[in-house]
C-alpha cells in the first residue's frame, strides 16, 4: 500500500508576508513569491517556453530599450519570443492597460507560458498591483519574469 505522502509532489513553501510598509522587504517577499510560481508552472513543462515581451512606456516614449532588456532575459534562458508589445500609457492601473491585458489574454489562453518584462515597473510600484499580476497569470498557468531584480526601477 502506497501512502498519499509519497506520491504526492513537495511544493515549495510561499514566503512569509512582509511587515506593511517596508518597501525592500516587500521587494524581497514578491520576488520569492514570483519564483515559487515560475518553478511551480514550469516544473513539468517538457517543451521548450515560449514568451511574449512586454514593457510600459511614457507617451512619446521609444519602448526599444527596455524591449531590448527584456528581450535579452529571453533569449539568454532560450525561450522563445511569439510577440514583442508595450502600452505608452505610463504609469497606469495594470486593469487599463490594452497590450498588457492582450499579453495577460495569451497565458490565459495557452499561446503563451508567461511575460518578459524589464522591470517590474512595467507592471506597477505597487505591491498590491504587482502580487495581483504575478497571482493571475499563476492562476492561468502563466508566470511573470523581469529581467531586472523587483528592486531595480
Amino acid at each position: 500500500m502506497t501512502s498519499l505522502a509519497s506520491t504526492t509532489v513537495p511544493r515549495r513553501p510561499v514566503p512569509a508576508v512582509p511587515r506593511p510598509g517596508d518597501r525592500l522587504q516587500g521587494a524581497h517577499w514578491l520576488r520569492g513569491l514570483r519564483e515559487t510560481y515560475f518553478a511551480e508552472v514550469t516544473a513539468d513543462l517538457t517543451r521548450p517556453l515560449c514568451v511574449g515581451l512586454y514593457v510600459l512606456v511614457d507617451d512619446g516614449q521609444d519602448p526599444a530599450t527596455r524591449l531590448a532588456t527584456a528581450h535579452g532575459l529571453a533569449a539568454a534562458q532560450g525561450w522563445a519570443v511569439s510577440f514583442r508589445t508595450f502600452d505608452r500609457t505610463g504609469p497606469t492601473d495594470p486593469a487599463t492597460r490594452p497590450q498588457l491585458a492582450r499579453a495577460c489574454h495569451a497565458v490565459t489562453h495557452g499561446e503563451i507560458n508567461g511575460i518578459v518584462i524589464a522591470s517590474r515597473t512595467d507592471i506597477s510600484p505597487y505591491d498590491d498591483h504587482y502580487e495581483a499580476t504575478l497571482r493571475r497569470l499563476r492562476t492561468h498557468g502563466g508566470f511573470l519574469a523581469p529581467a531586472l531584480p523587483e528592486t531595480a526601477t
